[in-house]
């Protein structure tokens, strides 16, 4: 039984790892997204889903990994 919950728990941290490294790529990779079209002058908001309603660059950003990954996982 105790190595039951061990399994549990080691596959919940493989989890976390593999969500947070997920939730990093598609940051880094939205965020140049939307740095090239800020400094552009494009409307990138438009671009991501999730991001058109917020303010800050970051929060926008962090809008669309979100939606992002709900549709993956």
């Amino acid at each position: 039984m105790a190595n039951m919950q061990m399994n549990q728990d080691r596959d919940r941290a493989d989890e976390t790892v593999t969500f947070r490294m997920i939730f990093t790529l598609g940051f880094v990779v939205v965020l140049a997204i939307a740095l090239v079209g800020s400094l552009t002058g494009m409307p990138w908001r438009s671009w991501l889903p999730g991001a058109e309603s917020c303010k800050s660059l970051f929060g926008s950003v962090q809008a669309a990994v979100y939606s992002f990954m709900s549709h993956t996982l």
